[in-house]
């Protein structure tokens, strides 16, 4: 996939990750649900942005699990009243109304929940 970010490949080539097939399928997943996503590191990790706004952020420590946070950036804002995406496949633990968490143990899990995920990724940028 084009859109990969050969900064964030010789990142996680680095590592040496146990779950490294796991990291890759996610940026592939991650990169291929909307347009215009783009990627980079931050905290150590695969990060994505949408118009030059952070938006998703993959937690791969500790080693056991991979972890997408889904927020608006750095920068605390203003809570929405609701939560800010609607997931009725129950994959996100709510944070906060705008910060959730999806976690990922294994591949199978990861192919379980694609197409879900590649859902909520699409309402969370378009949100």
């Amino acid at each position: 996939m084009q859109n990969l970010n050969e900064e964030v490949t010789k990142f996680v080539d680095a590592l040496n990750h146990p779950l490294r097939a796991e990291i890759e399928e996610l940026r592939q997943i991650i990169l291929a649900a909307i347009k215009g996503l783009t990627e980079n590191i931050k905290w150590n990790g695969p990060n994505y942005c949408f118009n030059d706004q952070d938006r998703i952020t993959m937690r791969i420590h500790p080693s056991k699990q991979i972890q997408l946070i889904f927020h608006r950036g750095v920068k605390k804002m203003r809570q929405p009243a609701d939560k800010l995406i609607n997931d009725p496949s129950g994959l996100l633990l709510w944070k906060e109304n705008d910060r959730a968490i999806a976690t990922f143990k294994n591949r199978a899990e990861i192919e379980k929940a694609e197409s879900n995920l590649k859902k909520i990724i699409s309402d969370w940028i378009k949100a």
